[in-house]
């Protein structure tokens, strides 16, 4: 059985790193997407590689002056993160590996050499003592490197950003010790219901437990278990430790008298260690590969609505510059037919180039039927538009033509009706756009309501006027370049 188990448990573990792989490879994005998504998709790759090479990660949370870098200075054996009584002296996540191997050997000698009763009168203080299996140093579930993360304290003073880098690293932690040195308060309450809701594996750690009287420990335990955790969590996952211990001592001086003063004694994180040794033992590979997933997923999720956003930003320029290119084309041309003609390009070549933005094929034939569609189901606008068009092209025309017998006089009056005409065109361009995005944004699909549904919604948050008047804007800044250049060029 323990066999099978374990053949289970790499399958599935190799399941993950491949639904990794495919995430990362199914990403589709534009060379512009990738330079704008490097951090998120640097992430990914991360995330493959803690999975390739079976790390598993253990943060320290809790508030300031709880002990959480002694206690893992205590777990490695060395003093590797910093201590000291200044109020917060952990300003960053800071990590460290934890060679398990040595401590899996000395614990599984030390259980193998007594019974289930003598390995709970070791574990001393514990909230609940349970026999702690004798097989810990099989490394069959075990990861293949542990990484110790010290965060800092989740109450420090203006301390938002230091809290939001402890909430990044819960994340991507597979199991979190959550350290406290006496009853909850209302802060690490809710900071714990928070770790709990989220589905991470937690330890809480009672440190410090050599300040407390043993009926003072029982009582502070029962309170946490019973009032505020509620039992949510199991009482084999309630620890007690002692990183940095402090022993009274008495000296008998020249004179007689006695001088108390105290010492750090050595570390006591013995339960600590058995219970974190016994869920690696039993879950390692098993946590890495679920929590590795999980981050992977909300990874996933940022690349993807950001990668919208992107096309989303790329598609509204395109669009602007659009309809700017084709308000000057109508605006210039006197030509009915011509301003109807080249308007109509104008609006397939931007289909295309939206579908192009959103990675969907689409050929200009494909490209004029979906203009076909999306003007019928304009209705109103578009006829207006073409109604507009033929009037203001041909009174266009007519003062075009009249420009040079009058000595140019009509030139006002043209600049007039072209504006007028390029602007109502330009707001067709746009809502045919708007519409073309929504369309190639939902994978090239009208959802339910169809086109019509579509285009009703895109209209009714369509602000004409201001649209109009800031192509209007635009546009008599192009013409009186357009005009100057003319006549410096005749």
């Amino acid at each position: 059985m323990d066999t099978f188990d374990q053949l289970t448990d790499d399958l599935r573990y190799q399941q993950a790193i491949a639904s990794v792989k495919k995430l990362i490879a199914s990403l589709d994005l534009s060379p512009r997407e990738k330079a704008g998504l490097e951090a998120e998709i640097n992430h990914l790759h991360g995330v493959l590689q803690k999975l390739e090479d079976q790390v598993l990660h253990i943060a320290a949370f809790g508030m300031v002056g709880r002990g959480k870098s002694s206690l893992l200075n205590a777990l490695v054996g060395q003093t590797v993160f910093q201590t000291g009584p200044l109020h917060g002296v952990t300003r960053q996540a800071e990590g460290i590996t934890w060679q398990v191997e040595s401590d899996q050997q000395i614990y599984s000698a030390t259980l193998a050499s007594k019974t289930p009763d003598q390995v709970s009168d070791q574990v001393t203080d514990q909230a609940s003592s349970q026999p702690v299996s004798s097989q810990i140093a099989s490394s069959a579930q075990t990861a293949a490197r542990v990484e110790l993360i010290d965060t800092p304290g989740i109450d420090e003073v203006a301390g938002d950003k230091r809290q939001a880098i402890a909430q990044k690293i819960a994340r991507q932690a597979d199991l979190i010790l959550f350290v406290v040195a006496s009853d909850l308060t209302q802060l690490e309450h809710d900071a714990l219901m928070e770790l709990y809701q989220a589905g991470k594996p937690v330890l809480l750690v009672f440190n410090k437990s050599d300040q407390y009287a043993q009926s003072d420990r029982t009582q502070i335990l029962e309170k946490i278990q019973t009032v505020h955790l509620a039992s949510r969590i199991p009482a084999e996952n309630i620890v007690m430790a002692a990183a940095a211990p402090l022993i009274k001592k008495a000296i008998r001086q020249p004179d007689g008298q006695l001088r108390m003063f105290t010492e750090r004694g050595p570390a006591d994180v013995s339960a600590l260690k058995l219970r974190i040794l016994e869920i690696l033992q039993r879950e390692g590979k098993a946590l890495v590969a679920l929590n590795t997933l999980l981050y992977a997923d909300d990874i996933n999720q940022q690349v993807v609505e950001q990668k919208l956003a992107l096309r989303d930003r790329a598609a509204d320029d395109t669009i602007w510059k659009t309809v700017l290119t084709k308000s000057v084309a109508v605006a210039l041309n006197p030509l009915t037919v011509i301003d109807l003609l080249s308007g109509a390009a104008i609006d397939v070549a931007l289909i295309v180039a939206l579908a192009r933005l959103y990675g969907i094929e689409m050929t200009q034939k494909g490209a004029a039927q979906l203009l076909k569609k999306i003007a019928l189901s304009l209705g109103g606008l578009t006829v207006s538009e073409l109604a507009i068009t033929f009037g203001l092209s041909g009174l266009k025309s007519v003062l075009a033509a009249a420009a040079i017998p009058t000595g140019s006089l009509t030139a006002s009056p043209y600049v007039s009706v072209a504006l007028a005409q390029a602007t109502v065109s330009g707001v067709s361009t746009y809502a045919i756009a708007q519409v073309t995005k929504t369309y190639l944004a939902n994978g090239a699909t009208w959802g339910k309501g169809g086109p019509k549904a579509v285009v009703a919604e895109i209209l009714s948050e369509l602000d004409e006027d201001s649209i109009m008047q800031q192509i209007r804007q635009e546009l008599t800044a192009k013409l009186e370049l357009q005009t100057r250049w003319t006549k410096s060029n005749p």
